[in-house]
């Protein structure tokens, strides 16, 4: 498992012009493996645009590795990085506490007056977008202190797909301290990502152990 990283050229509007959506940005992605393209295998690669100090980077986790060339299609030349993630993963302890990161697309499915799953919507208020967080906590095999997750970025972002209407989305940013409660469930909360749209942008949880 690797997760690679480029910064984004966003002064450079030429190269960013197609970036208007995040299906652009999914397609940004899979490009940049293109030998999965040729052996018509698309492995599962989650992904996230991150902003840090006034810049935005892309950071994707995949199986393989990308082709830097293609990472850095729409990026700052030279500014791509991979770096192996299996040790890290390997390295991780039931009951140790970690900084973490991840972006989801909070929603709920409606139930219909048959019993059936009807549409999909989005959760809009703050509460309900922290209380969708904090109830897979444990099915996923983490714990959190509620007092010590914040919600740090809230937007919509547009997703538009070949004829079809394009479609609004909810993103959230969550960030704070997690422990460790049950390291296989948590470890496949990695490597299969977090909730809805993982395709998309969503679902990518990154950590820092705390010292």
């Amino acid at each position: 498992m690797y997760l690679s990283r480029v910064e984004i050229d966003i002064e450079n509007r030429r190269k960013i012009k197609d970036l208007t959506h995040i299906g652009a940005y999914h397609n940004w992605v899979e490009q940049a493996f293109p030998q999965e393209i040729r052996d018509k295998e698309r492995s599962r690669k989650l992904w996230r645009i991150d902003k840090l100090q006034g810049k935005s980077y892309l950071l994707i986790q995949s199986p393989t590795k990308p082709d830097l060339e293609k990472l850095e299609r729409y990026g700052v030349a030279a500014s791509g990085e991979v770096k192996a993630y299996d040790k890290f993963l390997d390295n991780l302890e039931e009951g140790r506490t970690y900084n973490f990161r991840v972006v989801l697309n909070p929603v709920v499915s409606l139930t219909n007056p048959e019993g059936k799953r009807g549409r999909v919507v989005p959760y809009l208020k703050v509460e309900d977008q922290m209380k969708f967080f904090l109830d897979r906590t444990e099915k996923n095999g983490f714990s959190v202190d509620p007092d010590q997750v914040m919600i740090v970025e809230r937007a919509y972002v547009n997703l538009k797909k070949q004829n079809k209407r394009p479609v609004r989305l909810v993103k959230v940013a969550y960030e704070g301290l997690l422990t460790i409660e049950d390291l296989d469930k948590f470890r496949a909360l990695l490597l299969n990502g977090f909730g809805k749209k993982k395709a998309y942008g969503f679902g990518l949880m990154t950590l820092i152990p705390v010292k």
